[in-house]
C-alpha cells in the first residue's frame, strides 16, 4: 500500500517537476532593448513605512532612470523613522522626488493599498508605476518595463523581480516563493489566456496605464488585501483588461526580508492571506506535505526497513530536479535545493500559524499593524 502510495506521489511529482521546467526554460524575460520611449511617461510611486534603512538604494535606482520618469512620489506611511529625511536626502536637489504626508488609515483598509491610492491620486503621468522600497531598478529599467507593457499591449504589467539574497535564511528559504508559483502556474500559458484566475502579479513592482488604473478601480478594489499584487492583476482580467507578468530579473532586484524573523512574519502575512477560500489553503498544504516533503521522510525509512520505495525515491528526485532547474533560471545559489526538506517543514509550519492566528482572531501582524478576521487593520497611525 505505501509502496503503491509512493507511485502516485511520483506521478503528481513528476508532472510538477515537468512544469517547473517548462516555466524554467519557457517564461519570456523583459527585454532590456526594448527601444527608446518617450520622456516623463511614468510616476513612480513608493508606499514606505518605516523604510530608513532600506530606501535608499530605491531612490537612487529611480533617479538613475532618466527622462522617462516624470516623478516620484513617495508615501511616508506614519513611520516611526527617518524614512521621509532619508528620501530627502537621497534625492538631493531633485525637484521629482517629493514625499507625501500621510492620511489617516480608514476602517476596512490594509496600509499598503490605501498609501497606493493616495499616490495614485497625487500622480500626473500616464503610467503608474508602483514600486516598493525594498525594491531597485536596473540603470534602463523602467523604460524596459515601459516598452515591453506597451508592445504587449496590456495594461497593467508586473516583472516578477529578482530576489537579492544575502544571509544564510534568505538563500534557504526565499526560493521557496518562485518554487510555490512555478510548480502551479503555467506561466508562458497564463501569457497567452486571459483567464482572471491565471493573472500573476508581485507587489514589488507594478506598471499600470493610470486612465485604466482609475476606470477599473485600482486599488479600491482590494481595500482590505495583504496579498494585492495578485488580486489587482485578477481584477483587471475580470475587468477585460490585459495584464502580463514576465521575469524581470533583469530589470528590477528586490530584498524582501533581510532575516529568519522578517522572513517568518513576512510568510505568515502572505501565505495564508494568498488564498481565497478555505479549500484552496489545505490542498496547498497536502500537496506540499505529500509531495513535496513526505518523499524525503519515507523514501530512506522504507529503504532501512527493505520495504518498496521506489516511487517514493522518484518522487524526492522531481522535486530536487524542479529545484535544480529554477535555481538555474533565476541564477540563485545551489546549496539550499540540498537542504529542501528543511525549508518545506518551515514553509509548512509556517503556513499553519498563519492559519492559527487567523482563526484564533488574532489575526497577522506586520510593521506594527495587525490585520484581524473580520476587522481592519489596526496600527499606529
Amino acid at each position: 500500500m505505501i509502496g503503491a502510495l509512493g507511485w502516485l506521489v511520483f506521478a503528481v511529482a513528476l508532472t510538477l517537476a515537468l512544469l517547473a521546467g517548462w516555466n524554467a526554460v519557457a517564461w519570456p524575460r523583459v527585454r532590456r532593448d526594448g527601444g527608446g520611449t518617450a520622456p516623463r511617461l511614468i510616476s513612480v510611486l513608493i508606499p514606505a513605512r518605516n523604510e530608513a534603512g532600506r530606501i535608499a538604494p530605491c531612490i537612487e535606482s529611480v533617479v538613475a532612470q532618466g527622462e522617462v520618469v516624470l516623478e516620484t512620489l513617495v508615501y511616508d506611511d506614519h513611520s516611526d523613522d527617518d524614512t521621509a529625511e532619508v528620501v530627502r536626502a537621497t534625492a538631493g536637489n531633485d525637484a521629482r522626488v517629493r514625499v507625501l504626508s500621510p492620511r489617516p488609515l480608514p476602517r476596512g483598509w490594509a496600509g499598503k493599498p490605501f498609501a497606493c491610492l493616495q499616490l495614485a491620486k497625487a500622480a500626473s503621468a500616464p503610467w503608474l508605476l508602483f514600486l516598493d522600497a525594498d525594491a531597485r531598478l536596473a540603470p534602463g529599467g523602467a523604460q524596459a518595463i515601459l516598452a515591453e507593457a506597451q508592445s504587449r499591449g496590456v495594461t497593467l504589467f508586473a516583472p516578477w523581480p529578482g530576489l537579492d539574497q544575502k544571509g544564510f535564511w534568505e538563500q534557504l528559504l526565499m526560493p521557496l516563493l518562485n518554487f510555490c508559483v512555478l510548480t502551479m502556474l503555467p506561466a508562458p500559458l497564463a501569457l497567452e489566456r486571459r483567464d482572471p484566475s491565471m493573472a500573476l502579479a508581485h507587489g514589488a513592482c507594478i506598471l499600470t496605464r493610470a486612465d485604466t488604473y482609475w476606470r477599473v478601480g485600482g486599488h479600491e478594489a482590494v481595500p482590505d488585501a495583504l496579498f494585492e499584487d495578485t488580486l489587482l492583476a485578477r481584477h483587471w482580467r475580470a475587468q477585460g483588461e490585459a495584464t502580463a507578468c514576465l521575469d524581470g530579473a533583469d530589470v528590477v532586484q528586490v530584498r524582501m526580508y533581510d532575516s529568519l524573523g522578517a522572513i517568518w512574519s513576512g510568510f505568515v502575512k502572505i501565505v495564508h492571506s494568498a488564498f481565497k477560500r478555505a479549500s484552496s489553503f489545505w490542498l496547498f498544504i497536502l500537496l506540499h506535505a505529500t509531495v513535496f516533503l513526505a518523499p524525503f521522510i519515507a523514501a530512506p525509512a522504507l529503504m532501512v526497513a527493505g520495504a518498496p520505495s521506489g516511487g517514493w525515491i522518484g518522487a524526492a528526485l522531481c522535486v530536487l530536479g524542479a529545484r535544480i532547474a529554477l535555481a538555474a533560471r533565476f541564477r540563485q545559489a545551489w546549496w539550499p535545493v540540498l537542504l529542501h526538506p528543511i525549508a518545506e517543514a518551515m514553509l509548512l509550519a509556517n503556513a499553519i500559524t498563519a492559519w492559527a492566528q487567523w482563526a484564533t482572531g488574532r489575526g497577522h501582524e506586520w510593521k506594527g499593524r495587525r490585520a484581524i478576521p473580520g476587522a481592519a487593520a489596526k496600527g499606529k497611525e
